[in-house]
């Protein structure tokens, strides 16, 4: 697991109520991806390789702080190779009203998923 500076979540959460807008911050959504021993079509997985674009997740996460309503946006990738059970990613989304901030969340993950990370699920040999 490359353990690429992991943030405390916690302390996240901490500076973004300490921050700017947070008086206007009625709600944060945390997602932690993590390693699954089983791929979206039910194969097994033992783990996976895991290369990140940084620079589109820079991109991405300015254009989510546009989004309405959003006062916080926040987002760690790992990278290299994971074992299942390691995470994946961490993001933080903070906002006015939960449907913003849901769909802020939802978006960014998926564009994360999407466009920044390349993920190589790796199998057990048989």
């Amino acid at each position: 697991m490359s353990d690429l500076a992991r943030p405390d979540i916690n302390e996240w959460l901490a500076e973004a109520k300490r921050g700017i807008g947070a008086k206007d911050t009625g709600m944060y959504l945390c997602h932690n991806g993590v390693v699954r021993s089983y791929s979206r079509d039910g194969r097994p997985v033992e783990s996976m390789d895991l290369s990140v674009d940084r620079e589109r997740l820079e991109e991405i996460l300015s254009t989510a702080a546009l989004m309405d309503g959003i006062s916080v946006v926040r987002a760690w990738v790992n990278e290299g190779h994971l074992e299942v059970g390691d995470d994946i990613m961490y993001v933080l989304v903070g906002g006015d009203i939960r449907p913003n901030v849901l769909e802020a969340l939802t978006a960014l993950v998926g564009m994360i998923k999407s466009e920044v990370v390349t993920e190589t699920e790796l199998r057990p040999e048989i």
